[in-house]
Order: structure tokens, then C-alpha cells, then sequence
């Protein structure tokens, strides 16, 4: 199982459209229905917020979705204490939603799937991390890849 972010399955529609890379779709759309590719159910939400064809393609082809549980909400308020964020004062990093997506993909002890910035030079002050750099932190430790690595280490050809 692997958690998608938003960000990832959005990054898909909008790159890869359906009628041009069916076989793509097919594939993604078996990994749904044997629960390879689940989502936090807030990821679901942002969905359907930024591409509603997406998330109603997604619910039409029974994506598995991962409730917020206490557990979860704070392991999500661990990761926020350790970016130092205080309140609801986010930086230019993870917002209240990435910290529960990536809480819910610790929870399930898997890989999450996001598209968000891969950040080389981490910034001095650590509420301005991104998803992949949170994720990498000593105290979080969760696989983190992009799309396009999700689909090349799937070794899946396409045809």
C-alpha cells in the first residue's frame, strides 16, 4: 500500500491525461480496486477542491481512503511541534493538511506518493519545509518519492 498526496494524483490528471495514456489509467485504476494506492481522506478533499473530474474519477474507481484517527491527529501534532509551528502560524512549508497526510502514512507504515518541491537546501527555519523534507526528518522517517519515480520503480511498461 501507498499513500497519495494530492499533489501527486493531480500532478497525474493534469500531465498524463486520460484519453492519451489509458494504459496508464487502467494500471493506476487496478492499484485502487487491490488497495495498492489508498489516500488520507483529507488528501481525497484537497482533491476534489483543485480537480473535481480527478476525484470523481478516483471515487468511481474505489479509492481506498485512510480516516483521521486520534493516533493520527497527534502524531500530526508531534511533527507540527517539531517544526516549531506555533498555533496555526504555517510558514511557506507544510500546512495542517500535509502534516496529516503525512502522519497518516506513518500510521500505516508506508511510502507516500507527493509531487510537492524537493527542497536541496533546506531552509533555516523548518515551518518553511516541504512535504519531502518533513518527511526525511530523523523524527518522522517516511519514504517520500514523487510521481514520475512512483510509476519508473513500478517497472510497469506502458504500451
Amino acid at each position: 500500500m501507498q499513500v497519495f498526496d494530492a499533489s501527486s494524483i493531480v500532478y497525474a490528471w493534469d500531465n498524463y491525461p486520460v484519453a492519451q495514456f489509458p494504459g496508464m489509467w487502467r494500471w493506476m485504476a487496478a492499484q485502487l480496486v487491490d488497495q495498492s494506492i489508498v489516500m488520507a481522506s483529507v488528501a481525497l478533499t484537497e482533491v476534489g477542491h483543485v480537480a473535481p473530474e480527478c476525484a470523481q474519477w478516483l471515487e468511481e474507481n474505489g479509492v481506498g481512503t485512510l480516516p483521521m484517527t486520534d493516533a493520527i491527529l497527534q502524531d500530526a501534532l508531534r511533527i507540527k511541534n517539531l517544526l516549531g509551528i506555533v498555533s496555526d502560524k504555517y510558514g511557506g512549508g507544510v500546512d495542517e493538511n500535509d502534516l496529516m497526510i503525512i502522519a497518516t502514512a506513518r500510521s500505516a507504515r508506508v511510502r507516500l506518493i507527493s509531487n510537492e518541491a524537493a527542497q536541496p537546501g533546506l531552509p533555516k527555519i523548518m515551518a518553511n519545509y516541504k512535504i519531502p523534507a518533513v518527511c526525511a526528518m530523523a523524527d518522522v522517517k517516511v519514504e517520500c518519492v514523487n510521481f514520475v519515480e512512483f510509476v519508473k520503480q513500478s517497472k510497469v511498461v506502458f504500451g
